[in-house]
């Protein structure tokens, strides 16, 4: 009822149909921003796994405390990238269970909007 109402004033104020317009804007910038996190989680992934020569994995202990801020670090920027991996694990009769996809990709997806509004608000921040 409160969303109907609210949908008569915008489309009062702005116009015949440009409600659905400013919507739809919206979702595309939220799907921006998930589509830049992932990105960046893929490629700190494979950087990382290239230069370190060893698997990502989400952990955080090291020898150094630098060590272990750093692997804090890559856990979260390659977080979503990983969790992704982990949700296309097959099982020991070589099937993949639909629940840990599905399971995988929500919380990759949500941690991906997190790290790439990060980015992307520190990139504005930066740009003006």
């Amino acid at each position: 009822m409160l969303n109907e109402e609210l949908k008569t004033v915008v489309a009062a104020s702005c116009g015949p149909c440009l409600g659905d317009q400013i919507m739809l804007r919206e979702f595309l910038l939220a799907g921006l921003i998930m589509a830049v996190g992932l990105s960046v989680a893929g490629a700190g992934t494979h950087l990382y796994q290239g230069i370190a020569k060893q698997t990502a994995a989400l952990r955080y202990n090291s020898a150094t405390l630098l060590g272990t801020f750093g692997l804090l670090a890559v856990s979260f920027f390659c977080g979503p990238y990983i969790i992704l991996q982990m949700g296309w694990r097959q099982e020991g009769d070589g099937t993949i269970t639909l629940t840990s996809a599905l399971l995988a990709a929500f919380v990759a997806f949500g941690w991906s909007f997190i790290t790439g509004l990060l980015i992307v608000g520190s990139y504005f921040a930066i740009a003006g």
